[in-house]
């Protein structure tokens, strides 16, 4: 099989593969060995099962980009991959931080680029398999200038985005700091929320920072994919799996983590799944509390994946997969001819 054409989903906004016509892009001799597949997308799509395929097939190594599975411990909520599959395919940051520890993109990409490098040494492939759109981003083009991202805080600013609009945030950041807010326009929502990000890190406007240098990013050849969903499908398979962690042991899980630190740190504690827990277990746990749990659980990971399509949506370098119209099987063979044939 070959592949290669695109159609629009107009419904998400996306693109879906074709199966029908070849991949035309050859990688340049200079990248022949520095080749590295991408496999993202919103929560509950499959992306670390899609990842070991192709990782037991083609000989990777996988390098997760969840900010949150970073951290021991954070198992059911975080949806981390299974012992047994951890011992079957190697995989990198992951239970790499204590809970107590902070973690942040400057330190991802570092990380993740060394475990590239380290893979490639060894004749294997990289596979990168994640959702959290800054980290993806951060490893495609190099890490923002400025204070270490926080995952609250931008989630945060994020949901404002979606539910009040790029006005209301870029007039904000016109008051705090019109001289940086003139270099921008309001259609520049990434930069807007990297800019009312930093100002709430350091009480300092973005204009009072000199530049820094910026990371030397290393020439690889990504190959990008996003895979999902439609949200009628989607949105059940959320649902679904929030049903699955809550009765695999959520709850204990998170009751566990509070007594070693969970509270102490602010991007895990603001983790989807874990502050409405720790909601939770603050209250008198009745009948009553134990719905609204479920419920807000269910709806902020409904609004996660919305924003993962919002993000990814501007993202170039992806070819987007429609899981629904396309087999698994075709996803894989897909992904595995354009490896070889972009050789």
């Amino acid at each position: 099989m070959t592949y290669g054409a695109v159609f629009e989903d107009k419904e998400q906004g996306l693109l879906f593969a074709d199966v029908t016509l070849p991949l035309k892009k050859k990688t340049p001799p200079g990248l022949v060995h520095k080749k590295v597949i991408v496999i993202a997308g919103p929560t509950a799509v499959g992306k670390s099962r899609l990842g070991l395929r192709i990782a037991k097939a083609i000989g990777g190594e996988i390098v997760s980009a969840d900010s949150m599975q970073v951290y021991r411990g954070m198992d059911i909520g975080t949806a981390k991959v299974k012992p047994e599959e951890l011992n079957a395919v190697r995989h990198h940051l992951i239970d790499s931080r204590e809970i107590q520890e902070e973690y942040n993109v400057v330190q991802f990409y570092e990380e993740a680029h060394q475990a590239i490098k380290e893979i490639l040494a060894r004749g294997r492939v990289p596979i990168v398999v994640g959702g959290t759109g800054f980290y993806i981003h951060a490893l495609l083009y190099g890490p923002p200038s400025g204070p270490p991202s926080t995952e609250h805080i931008r989630a945060n600013l994020e949901q404002e985005l979606e539910m009040h609009g790029a006005e209301m945030l870029y007039d904000r950041l016109r008051q705090l700091d019109p001289d940086y807010a003139v270099t921008i326009t309001q259609r520049d929502k990434h930069k807007i929320i990297r800019a009312l990000e930093i100002i709430a890190l350091t009480n300092q406007k973005v204009s009072s920072f000199s530049r820094e240098t910026p990371h030397e990013v290393e020439d690889y050849d990504f190959r990008c994919w996003f895979v999902y969903f439609p949200k009628e499908i989607l949105y059940k398979r959320i649902e679904e799996r929030c049903d699955h962690m809550i009765q695999e042991g959520l709850i204990d899980e998170v009751r566990k983590l509070e007594k070693e630190g969970l509270r102490q740190n602010r991007s895990a504690a603001q983790a989807i799944g874990y502050r409405q827990a720790l909601e939770f277990l603050d209250g008198p746990q009745t009948e009553k509390d134990w719905a609204r749990f479920v419920s807000a659980f269910k709806q902020a990971s409904r609004r996660y994946a919305k924003r993962q399509f919002t993000w990814f949506r501007k993202e170039t370098l992806f070819h987007s997969l429609n899981m629904s119209e396309v087999l698994e099987e075709v996803v894989l063979e897909m992904i595995l001819q354009d490896y070889e044939i972009r050789s």
